[in-house]
């Protein structure tokens, strides 16, 4: 493990922060090639990766201190909010979400086609970033396996001795996987706005569905995790969208 890239003095570097940094990176290069592509002015891609950083950042520790630290005194909560922890990937996702929607209805961009190609930024941003998580062992790896590709995380931020499921790695590939269909389809979907989105949204949600099975987190309801509830509700948020799509609603 790597949690941090290098040291001099006092100053370490993350390496949880530069895979994020360079999962940002990724993102907008896609936003500022696809975004132009569809008629759209390149520097919206900058305003909304603002928006997703900032709108995340906020989303995650809000989402942190409010479902994973119950009953936690103000002092706790203070901390948890100002440290390097907690950047929990549905509350980002979720707060993100509504702030680039009301950049785009403060702008009057349609939102629909923003969203396809914002789908496909998400999606390499997402796997890029969680290769930090992998590289730092920070916790949210998986339950004790035998397979053979099971890893210990001895010099983990969060160590463990036992040879445990990968589940970094595995978000990883998905998100990559999801990021490389979202993009082979992306010209021949493009006269259906929101279609991307949809399977996206689908797909997205399926995957950290079936992750959370060998995650660590905690039942919050009918035996399945938070994480696992926000994915079936992203799952059946894309199928309505794609039927009201299909069905001709404007949205």
């Amino acid at each position: 493990m790597y949690p941090f890239l290098f040291e001099i003095g006092s100053f370490r570097l993350p390496t949880f922060g530069l895979m994020v940094a360079l999962g940002f990176l990724a993102a907008l290069w896609v936003l500022q090639r696809e975004l132009p592509r569809r008629g759209f002015d390149e520097e919206l891609g900058s305003t909304i990766i603002t928006a997703g950083m900032i709108g995340g950042l906020v989303g995650a520790k809000l989402y942190f201190v409010l479902f994973e630290m119950p009953g936690a005194d103000w002092g706790e909560t203070f901390a948890a909010l100002f440290s390097g922890s907690g950047l929990t990937w549905y509350g980002g996702f979720v707060v993100a979400a509504v702030a680039i929607f009301w950049i785009m209805k403060k702008r009057r961009v349609p939102f629909l086609p923003i969203a396809d190609a914002s789908s496909m930024a998400l999606a390499l941003g997402y796997g890029i970033g969680r290769i930090g998580c992998q590289l730092a062992g920070d916790g949210d790896y998986g339950v004790p396996t035998d397979l053979p590709w099971g890893m210990a995380y001895p010099d983990g931020v969060v160590p463990t001795l036992e040879r445990v499921h990968p589940a970094p790695v595995y978000e990883t590939l998905l998100g990559l996987a999801i990021f490389g269909l979202l993009w082979s389809l992306r010209v021949r979907w493009e006269k259906t706005p929101g279609k991307l989105f949809c399977l996206y949204l689908v797909f997205a949600g399926g995957a950290r569905f079936g992750v959370e099975i060998i995650r660590l987190n905690p039942e919050v309801a009918w035996g399945l995790s938070a994480a696992q509830l926000i994915s079936l509700a992203m799952i059946a948020g894309g199928g309505a969208l794609a039927w009201r799509l299909k069905g001709g609603e404007a949205v």
